[in-house]
């Protein structure tokens, strides 16, 4: 059960408290579009001029797909325009880039990083040690959210698309591991800096789930497993939601039996439709949709028991393609996540 805290706000916020929050981490249950939010919501934030990076540390291509854009490189390149003129560039984080860059910039051992990598040591590491990978990932994104030109931040935001809920604390709190095994050093000095700004009031982790049981679970049980960690929780977003087509009453009229085939029946003769069949079928289907609405009811009061901002995206009939992910950043900012 998760418990009330310092993170953890109670109910009844009408509006994202995103206020100086630069880095905004997306996870989510899979299949539940965390992809697709976490590419609405870099739009969203990229309003009134604003520069967004989105960041890919899973090197599925999923953003470039989401998007329709050429596969994603180490690079940083303009992937798409917010609202008011902002722009929204995106990147992949590969392991090895990252490597070489922690070398040169930790270390001080450029050179040596071109030797390893060049007898296999660098595919060694990033593949056979996954906790290293995340260490390497975690790194690139401390060092985009605070990376200055001149005065000024050069991204006002960056946005990650993060592993999966079930994996998502373990990511964030590698760097607390490595503070542990690195007692001293530039190694310990960034650990320590990246988990202070993973746990700092300028992160927030945003949840991405659906309207079904088990996505909503584990929702639930991310949430907890956030906030007992010390990492600040963003807004829940429910994904792909319909609305329902049984008022509240009908919904009980239909579970209760009150409405039956014959009722069914005569209602499709008054329109030269008499078929017991297709009556049946009706009243099955009928049954089914609302026993699933009782479920999507239920599934939305255990997320409204963690007290934190609810967004809601609409289902978009045939799949989310570009414009679509700017109607989602559209419902995002109409509602307050942005």
């Amino acid at each position: 059960m998760t418990r009330r805290g310092e993170n953890r706000p109670a109910g009844g916020v009408a509006k994202a408290p995103w206020a100086g929050v630069r880095l905004h981490v997306v996870t989510g249950k899979g299949g539940a579009g965390k992809t697709t939010v976490a590419s609405a919501l870099a739009i969203a934030l990229a309003g009134s001029g604003r520069r967004v990076l989105l960041v890919e540390v899973e090197e599925r291509q999923g953003l470039a797909q989401v998007l329709d854009v050429a596969p994603l490189s180490y690079e940083e390149q303009p992937v798409a325009t917010g609202p008011g003129g902002g722009k929204v560039l995106a990147m992949a984080v590969d392991p090895h880039e990252a490597l070489m860059e922690y070398l040169a910039l930790y270390t001080k051992i450029r050179r040596a990083g071109k030797t390893l990598e060049r007898i296999g040591a660098v595919d060694f590491a990033t593949t056979v040690a996954p906790g290293l990978r995340d260490v390497l990932l975690t790194g690139k994104i401390f060092e985009a959210v605070r990376r200055r030109a001149k005065n000024d931040f050069v991204y006002d935001a960056v946005v990650v698309d993060a592993p999966p809920t079930g994996r998502i604390t373990r990511f964030l709190g590698v760097s607390t591991d490595v503070a542990g095994l690195a007692k001293v050093g530039p190694i310990h000095r960034q650990a320590e800096a990246i988990t202070t700004l993973f746990r700092s009031r300028r992160t927030v982790v945003h949840l991405v789930t659906l309207l079904e049981e088990m996505p909503a679970q584990e929702t639930i049980e991310a949430v907890d497993a956030l906030w007992r960690a010390k990492f600040p929780i963003g807004g829940i977003v429910i994904n792909a939601g319909r609305a329902p087509m049984l008022r509240h009453k009908e919904v009980v009229a239909v579970r209760e039996g009150a409405i039956d085939s014959e009722s069914i029946g005569k209602e499709l003769s008054s329109v030269g439709l008499d078929n017991e069949v297709t009556a049946q079928l009706l009243l099955d289907e009928g049954n089914d949709y609302a026993q699933r609405l009782v479920l999507e009811r239920r599934a939305r009061r255990m997320l409204h028991r963690l007290d934190r901002p609810i967004f809601d995206l609409p289902l978009i009939e045939g799949g989310v393609d570009v414009a679509g992910v700017h109607e989602l950043a559209a419902e995002l900012r109409a509602q307050g996540a942005a």
